[in-house]
This record gives C-alpha cells, sequence and structure tokens, in this order.
C-alpha cells in the first residue's frame, strides 16, 4: 500500500491530500534546505552575526576592554558554537562564510588594522577557527559517547 506518491514540481500527494512542499524548513534555529547544502543556514547566520556586530560596536567603546572581551567571546561562543556540529564535511566555501563572521569580530577587541593577519590575532585571543571548533565539538562528543558520559540519545553503541 501506497502513501506516498512521487513528488512533482513541489507537491506529495499523501493519503489523498496534496501537500506542498518548501524549500527549505526552519527548526531550532537551523535551515535545512531540500538539498541538505545548508547554504540557507550560513547565509541566516553569517547576516545576522554581522547585523549584531554592527550593532555592538558603539557599546564596546563605551565599557572597558575586559567587559568588551567577554560580551564579544559570549557572542561568537553562541553563534558560532551552536549545532555548529551539522556544518562538518560541508564546502569550504561555507566554511570560510562562518569564519569571516569570527574573523570580524576579533578586530573589535584588539583593534587591528584591515591589512594584518588575522591568525595571530585569533591565537592571541585564544580562539580556534571555525573548522576546528567543529572538529573539537564532534571529538568532545565521541569521547563523551564512548566515556559513557553523554545522554542517552547520543551514546554510541559499540
Amino acid at each position: 500500500m501506497h502513501y506516498v506518491a512521487e513528488v512533482h514540481g513541489g507537491d506529495v500527494i499523501f493519503c489523498a491530500d496534496m501537500i506542498r512542499v518548501d524549500e527549505s524548513a526552519h527548526d531550532l534555529g537551523i535551515i535545512i534546505d531540500s538539498k541538505l547544502s545548508l547554504l540557507a543556514h550560513v547565509a541566516t547566520l553569517c547576516w545576522a552575526a554581522f547585523y549584531h556586530l554592527h550593532h555592538l560596536q558603539p557599546v564596546l567603546r563605551s565599557v572597558i576592554h575586559e567587559a568588551a572581551k567577554t560580551l564579544v567571546q559570549a557572542f561568537i561562543s553562541s553563534r558560532l558554537d551552536y549545532c555548529n556540529s551539522l556544518l562538518y564535511s560541508v564546502s569550504n566555501s561555507l566554511i570560510w562564510k562562518v569564519q569571516s563572521t569570527q574573523n570580524a569580530a576579533a578586530p573589535l577587541l584588539t583593534r587591528t588594522r584591515r591589512y594584518e593577519h588575522i591568525s595571530p590575532v585569533l591565537h592571541q585571543l585564544h580562539w580556534l577557527p571555525v573548522q576546528r571548533r567543529i572538529d573539537f565539538k564532534l571529538a568532545c562528543f565521541v569521547f563523551s559517547s564512548l566515556s559513557g558520559y553523554a545522554p542517552p540519545s547520543l551514546l554510541l553503541i559499540g
């Protein structure tokens, strides 16, 4: 017995009802498109990050350096680390777009110029590049799972 017919132009017949299929779905702050490319998610993430960084600049000028560092660190950690394990093995161009948001945040704290290399600045701030953040998070998931410390939904059987 077939319940789902073939997909025709964005519509699906399910139990004799026509259902419109969207190109992307938004759930828990993640945008997943029909090709699972995460292109829409990365574009939205970068747009929001640059928007908030732009609005943080006046605030950072009026607080002491340690408060500014804490504020930007919290912002970067919350934006770049939220569900970043989904970005594992996506294209380098998508990773570079996310990396550009971190690269834009670092000079706000160190007052480096645009033409200076960003790697020493990230090292000075003790910030891992985006790809390494993703790798580190996945390594922590695997370690926790193999050690038995992960929630049951993340435990690896083996």
